[in-house]
């Protein structure tokens, strides 16, 4: 008697094939739910890493202006590199003919990089400068300190080497009226030029992208943060924010944009930062890229 009351507590100690199917859609079931839930999480952090680069950008173009009277200049163009009187010396001011980007790297924590990485001529520093990814300026949301592959350059200086690209675009204004906070050339704006306020006038974005061909040349992902007035450096505000694309619809485009799911992030002329929907009405968003046009911002900004 002893051995079948012990063979049939054996037996029912398994799991039906039934119980089985349970256990299995059950789990199923809180993956379903869970996923979601981790997805938006993981969108959360990523938005405020983003955030967080803009607002770091936009209080270095702040100490710039505490140093030098006026904001980081837009650079005459992509052709231009890197400005230095000397190995070790950037040029400053409005003998720095070179990108906004590059202009602020002291301000970011990246001085070393500015001065050329100890190199001992001016062409090993703009490439030092020019091939240094520097993480501040990549969006978490497509790359985190990557570098575009090693190439024969196309413009000053010479030699085969990498690019470190930037997912943030400065405001020029419009496309037909540069009328942004980032001035063209060496003379950068001042804050007493923002008539129309600084926490009503864009500085920084997310810039709009195709990612078919993300990590390889593209015409506004090549030359990189150190760029001057171009594609991979400056953006407007009379073009419609949209999200990235993948049907090479966003390469070479001058708009806002990201790969943000909830909208774009955004850092006004007072360090403020934010996230916008796509939905934005072109007006609106016409109006905050404009420094002194006096323009009043409807309800949906």
């Amino acid at each position: 008697m002893f051995g079948c009351r012990q063979r049939a507590e054996s037996r029912r100690g398994g799991f039906t094939l039934i119980e089985l199917l349970v256990v299995i859609a059950i789990i199923a079931i809180l993956i379903g739910l869970l996923v979601p839930a981790v997805q938006k999480v993981r969108d959360a952090s990523i938005r405020v890493q983003c955030q967080n680069n803009l607002r770091q950008l936009a209080i270095a173009w702040h100490n710039h202006h505490d140093q030098f009277s006026k904001f980081p200049s837009g650079g005459d163009g992509w052709w231009i590199p890197p400005g230095y009187v000397s190995p070790g010396a950037p040029a400053v001011g409005t003998a720095q003919h070179g990108g906004w980007g590059f202009q602020i790297l002291p301000y970011i924590e990246q001085d070393n990089v500015w001065r050329g990485g100890g190199a001992a001529t001016i062409a090993q520093c703009q490439i030092n400068a020019i091939s240094h990814p520097v993480k501040t300026f990549q969006c978490p949301a497509r790359r985190f300190g990557d570098l575009l592959p090693a190439t024969n350059n196309w413009y000053p200086p010479s030699g085969n080497f990498q690019h470190a690209p930037a997912d943030y675009g400065a405001c020029g204004g419009w496309t037909t009226n540069s009328c942004g906070v980032l001035a063209y050339g060496n003379k950068g704006n001042t804050i007493a030029m923002i008539i129309d306020g600084t926490s009503n006038t864009l500085m920084i974005g997310d810039k709009r992208m195709d990612l078919t061909y993300l990590g390889d040349y593209q015409s506004d992902d090549n030359e990189g943060y150190t760029s001057g007035w171009d594609h991979d450096v400056v953006r407007w505000t009379d073009l419609q924010p949209l999200p990235d694309s993948r049907n090479r619809s966003g390469w070479g485009e001058l708009r806002y944009g990201s790969s943000h799911t909830a909208g774009f992030n955004v850092t006004m002329c007072d360090a403020s930062v934010r996230t916008v929907t796509y939905n934005v009405s072109l007006t609106t968003f016409k109006a905050v890229g404009s420094i002194n046009l006096g323009e009043t911002l409807a309800n949906d900004w």
